[in-house]
């Protein structure tokens, strides 16, 4: 297997990063703290140690750039995010970000046709603020200007945070590219799911990120002392709520779509009291826009003739949808040339039910995404493991796709 070395130093750099963390015996990084900062300072050093220019824009994004000394076309991207979610594993977002430096620092000596740009995107996750791909969205300008007001628990806005890391808030919109400036947005990342393994695979071409829509519900019942009041007379939302979710994951079966109650918490929450409220949250996806739109119109009907049926009230708000999105079809197949020619296999082709920081640059410009296989798909979890022989597979995979796109970038346009 070549580039062992290389994937050696990875996996070395991505047990180091590990260690910016803000929680003991764990790794926890959310933006605009201490471990952000300190991530984000070690990144820096290892991409001008692989010869690259290296900055951070305005929202805290790390950049590095391997400079052609004579650019004909615009500048390739390539990146991930540094953030995790609460007691993480080290790999998702971060291995894509240390593929893409090794990969720069081995072309070093290579003469390219465009500027070459790896990007730690500062906020993916939404660990902090709950406001999901930060970052990226600075990036491809569609940056909100109300999440400056958004808060953490502890109070703290993220335009507070911004200025205590040493950020101008007004100045977020600086951190955009332009389209015409930008020939394509690559990105690595674990697969954070069993389809490569299943197939002994160690890496697929992605087709396309999944659509998302995020709801919470407010289910209203009676509260109601649970010795005295006869069952045919109660308003119990916990039954009805546990009826909506076993009707949601019949539905998602029937439907052919994915759809998760991740959270559940009941009102007044005692032992000998009917619940008589009850707030649970819906994750729904689907790879196919108008699939989810319309599963999203039926099933919510559906969920309000359960609550008529059973006298509750139910309220609903969304929280959270983004669309989904294609990878570029001529980055599929290079991509998928390049992986047939490093591993002699036919190329996996597979879609992302995750949401990427592609999903956002598609904005301005083409995405093309390669999955690594991951241990059992485990992923968001201390237990996320990779094998050093996939990442070597992946690096030469990076390295090969960088050079193709030097020969045939023209033909994206």
């Amino acid at each position: 297997m070549t580039n062992l070395k290389g994937a050696s130093k990875i996996m070395y750099w991505a047990d180091k990063l590990a260690t910016y963390s803000s929680m003991q015996g764990g790794l926890t990084r959310a933006y605009l703290t201490s471990e952000h900062k300190q991530a984000h300072q070690q990144l820096a050093d290892w991409m001008q140690q692989a010869g690259l220019q290296s900055w951070q824009d305005s929202v805290g994004n790390q950049w590095g750039r391997k400079v052609s000394t004579n650019p004909t076309q615009p500048t390739l991207i390539i990146g991930s995010h540094s953030d995790t979610v609460a007691n993480a594993g080290q790999y998702d977002g971060n291995l894509g970000i240390l593929l893409a430096i090794e990969a720069l620092q081995q072309l070093q000596g290579t003469e390219l046709p465009f500027h070459v740009d790896v990007v730690a995107f500062a906020d993916e996750e939404g660990t902090r603020f709950n406001t999901t791909l930060i970052g990226s969205s600075a990036v491809a300008g569609c940056f909100q200007e109300d999440w400056l007001a958004v808060t953490d628990v502890q109070g703290t806005s993220m335009a507070e945070a911004m200025l205590d890391f040493g950020l101008d808030p007004n100045l977020n919109s600086a951190a955009k590219r332009k389209s015409e400036e930008t020939l394509a947005y690559l990105e690595v990342h674990i697969e954070q799911g069993p389809v490569l393994e299943s197939h002994d695979l160690a890496v697929g071409v992605v087709t396309g990120i999944a659509g998302a829509k995020r709801y919470q519900f407010k289910l209203s019942g009676m509260a109601g002392h649970a010795g005295t009041v006869p069952l045919a007379l109660r308003r119990d939302a916990m039954c009805g709520a546990a009826q909506m979710i076993c009707a949601i994951e019949s539905f998602a079966f029937e439907k052919q779509i994915v759809a998760t109650v991740g959270k559940c918490d009941l009102f007044p929450d005692a032992v000998n009291v009917i619940p008589g409220e009850v707030h649970f949250t819906l994750d729904i996806r689907s790879q196919d826009q108008s699939t989810l739109d319309n599963c999203c119109t039926a099933l919510l009907a559906e969920l309000s003739i359960i609550a008529e049926q059973r006298k509750l009230q139910l309220q609903s708000e969304i929280i959270y949808q983004a669309e989904a999105v294609l990878c570029s079809d001529r980055l599929q197949q290079q991509w998928a040339e390049v992986v047939e020619s490093q591993t002699a296999l036919p190329a996996c082709f597979l879609s992302s039910g995750a949401g990427h920081d592609a999903m956002v640059m598609t904005n301005i410009t083409d995405i093309g995404m390669l999955f690594v296989r991951c241990e059992k798909g485990i992923s968001h979890n201390p237990r996320e493991s990779v094998l050093e022989g996939d990442v070597a597979v992946a690096l030469n995979c990076l390295v090969g796709m960088i050079k193709k796109l030097a020969l045939e970038s023209p033909m994206l346009k």
